[in-house]
């Protein structure tokens, strides 16, 4: 089994949420959260702001943890075709300047404030989702339950 550790913003304001589109080398794109992974001896606390920084070209600033979800992708869907989990660490990020631009060098080819209530019709990550339920229900245990993927791109 193959494993990562990942840390997300979810950045809302004004009813929008930044959202990044990846474009992968064949082409394909899809709608996720700025983030990714937490490098070896790094706090996630600090690689989420890496992570915006890098992918979006904003500064950001931690207001709180969200929550954190474990998710298991069967080998038949995994893109390395070996079972993997991945676990991810939610923190609610304040934009507090720079401005939005391409990643350099990297997968991320825009960077857009969405209004909320367009998520569910964009070609997205499943992450998008989890952020978001954990944003708006603001749960104690800082879970929520599994998102169905049904036709969401999985992490």
């Amino acid at each position: 089994m193959s494993f990562r550790l990942a840390a997300y913003a979810v950045c809302i304001a004004d009813r929008r949420v930044l959202l990044a589109r990846c474009v992968s080398p064949n082409g394909d794109s899809n709608w996720t959260l700025p983030g990714g992974r937490v490098e070896h001896a790094e706090d996630p606390f600090d690689a989420v702001i890496r992570e915006v920084a890098e992918e979006t070209g904003c500064d950001g600033l931690v207001e709180r943890l969200l929550g954190v979800d474990s998710r298991v992708i069967p080998a038949a869907e995994a893109r390395g075709r070996i079972e993997h989990q991945n676990v991810g660490i939610f923190y609610q990020v304040r934009i507090t300047g720079g401005q939005l631009r391409p990643e350099p060098n990297g997968v991320t080819a825009e960077s857009v404030w969405t209004p909320i209530l367009d998520v569910a019709g964009l070609r997205r990550s499943s992450l998008v989702d989890i952020g978001l339920a954990l944003a708006q229900t603001a749960p104690a245990t800082g879970h929520v339950p599994p998102v169905p993927v049904g036709g969401l791109i999985q992490n």
